[in-house]
């Protein structure tokens, strides 16, 4: 544990919260530079969005959404419009500031005047979304599904998905949301930070009952009512894949900016918590997706008024022990040269205390026979991990391992092969495994790309006016209808408006978003007659063309 960095190079550097470490320059960090940003509640549905103008039956599994406070009008006009052409229709909506998490400052309206507007929404942006009013009930009760992702390589794109994942469940019986129920949290919203506080809260020790599950228990309940779970989890796959796919486009400009081509850096992996809701009729919903998701494998229990006392999760210990031991697995840098005893170095930002910490201390505690319960949960916890053959290198630790039962001790075969005692992996690839169905949808990351070829500076992610310039005159853009004035005029409006959305309303270059608006707008005027996604393929394969030749060219002028 290294609170303020470390010099000496690492094979897995495990950060707490994000990338922030500009002196890493080999291994593998546990984190992707930007991934905080990008999977912000606006961030997210602004890239949602543009898939869904481009594939919109595709990406159907994320609710209709608007930003605030600069959408506020369209959706009032929207929602009116809709009221008119349909007097049956009486949504519900719910809004949930941009920066919020464990349900913070969320809260449910049935009609856009009831929006805060008190000042908050100005200095603290929120999306509203259309509430999904016919979730599948077990028990009575709403619930949700935290899935594990494992996001192993952004270039080329790999894609891991855990076969096990909890259901978060609400306190109260479910009621559609009325005037009279709207404010009732532990009916309405999942969070688990939340229903914790509700008295009906029920801490089990069974994966099966109380208020935290297993998925893999519902899904067993589903199938022995007939459900087709296979349908359901094909469709969470997908659901899957097409957000990551969404996202890869920002991801990449933060990544070469962060850490630039031909420079010595490391490589990135990331599991992230995705919220999924399941509507009567099992289609997924994506509620947002989740960098930093929570690894706990305990919970507090109040013994007395004020006190509490740290107490072991078997619902949370079945699913997250198995998520990290293989992420460990599946990035380890030494699986191919692993000799006898080798062993991964790890190495924690701001982290749970490591296991020769755990065991050390042990030793030191006079009655080291009876840990106390945080340091046996940990000790356990990093056992189950698989990581208890590398204390074959520190003295003296072996008999500590005897105090942890024999449960705890390293066979012959797993000491040379620590594979060998460990189980299958519970970590499902599945991309580059369905690259072949999706490959369609990855528009966006080629307009990226081209954004990325023409940024100029390294470590920048904005795109100023002479690189626009560059990227129309040597893709052929410019004609008689279409002048390079036109051009500046085009960057010029489209740059203030997005700038004017973000927090440095002085920054006068051009954000990826605002870049990928340019690109559409160029790829309706050129190709007037076609959808917009082929409207968008087609000036791609114009413009990687051109820049191809243009390639060409200089390779000839090179060795002329």
């Amino acid at each position: 544990q290294f609170p303020f960095g470390r010099r000496l190079p690492c094979d897995i550097y495990w950060h707490g919260v994000s990338f922030h470490d500009n002196n890493i320059f080999s291994g593998q960090v546990n984190k992707f530079p930007g991934m905080m940003e990008t999977v912000r509640k606006i961030t997210l549905s602004r890239a949602m969005r543009t898939m869904q103008d481009l594939f919109p039956l595709e990406y159907n599994f994320y609710p209709r959404s608007w930003i605030l406070p600069e959408e506020l009008p369209l959706f009032v006009a929207e929602v009116r419009m809709m009221k008119d052409s349909n007097p049956s229709w009486k949504p519900t909506f719910i809004v949930k500031p941009d920066g919020g998490c464990q349900g913070d400052g969320i809260y449910l309206i049935k009609d856009p005047s009831d929006i805060r507007l008190t000042g908050s929404i100005q200095s603290r942006p929120a999306v509203v979304q259309e509430y999904i009013c016919k979730p599948l009930l077990v028990d009575k009760l709403k619930f949700d599904i935290r899935l594990y992702v494992l996001l192993k390589s952004l270039e080329p794109l790999e894609i891991y998905i855990a076969k096990d994942g909890l259901s978060r469940f609400c306190t109260e019986p479910y009621q559609e949301p009325t005037l009279k129920n709207l404010h009732q949290v532990f009916m309405h919203l999942t969070n688990y930070s939340l229903n914790i506080h509700s008295g009906n809260f029920i801490h089990s020790d069974s994966v099966n009952t109380g208020s935290k599950r297993t998925f893999s228990s519902i899904l067993c309940r589903l199938s022995s009512r007939g459900a087709d779970v296979k349908k359901l989890w094909s469709d969470i796959i997908s659901l899957v894949i097409k957000t990551i796919i969404a996202l890869t486009p920002e991801l990449k400009v933060y990544y070469q900016s962060d850490i630039p081509a031909g420079k010595p850096g490391p490589t990135c992996f990331q599991i992230l918590g995705f919220d999924i809701l399941l509507m009567k009729n099992l289609k997924p919903m994506l509620l947002e997706v989740n960098a930093n998701p929570s690894m706990r494998i305990e919970h507090e229990q109040e013994l007395s008024p004020g006190v509490f006392e740290n107490v072991p999760s078997p619902v949370d210990e079945e699913v997250k022990v198995a998520v990290i031991r293989d992420t460990l697995r599946l990035v380890d840098p030494q699986k191919k040269k692993r000799k006898d005893t080798q062993f991964i170095y790890l190495y924690f930002y701001l982290s749970p205390l490591f296991l020769f910490k755990t065991v050390m201390r042990g030793m030191k505690d006079k009655q080291h026979k009876h840990l106390s319960l945080k340091l046996s949960l940990k000790l356990k916890f990093y056992l189950k991990l698989g990581l208890c053959h590398s204390l074959e290198q520190v003295p003296g630790a072996r008999e500590g391992l005897l105090d942890a039962g024999p449960a705890a001790r390293p066979e012959p075969d797993a000491r040379r092969n620590p594979e060998a005692a460990l189980p299958s992996l519970c970590l499902k690839q599945v991309f580059p495994k369905y690259a072949k169905q999706f490959s369609y949808l990855r528009l966006v990351d080629r307009v990226a790309a081209l954004f990325i070829r023409f940024l100029g500076v390294k470590g920048t992610t904005k795109l100023g006016p002479t690189g626009f310039r560059t990227f129309i005159r040597n893709c052929k853009l410019s004609n008689s209808n279409f002048s390079m004035a036109a051009v500046d005029i085009l960057y010029i409006d489209i740059t203030r408006r997005w700038n004017n959305m973000g927090i440095d309303h002085k920054e006068s270059r051009m954000c990826l978003q605002a870049f990928v608006e340019a690109f559409f707008c160029l790829a309706q005027k050129k190709y007037k007659s076609l959808p917009l996604h082929e409207q968008v393929a087609s000036l791609i394969e114009f413009c990687e063309c051109h820049l191809a030749a243009l390639h060409g060219k200089r390779l000839v002028w090179g060795c002329g």
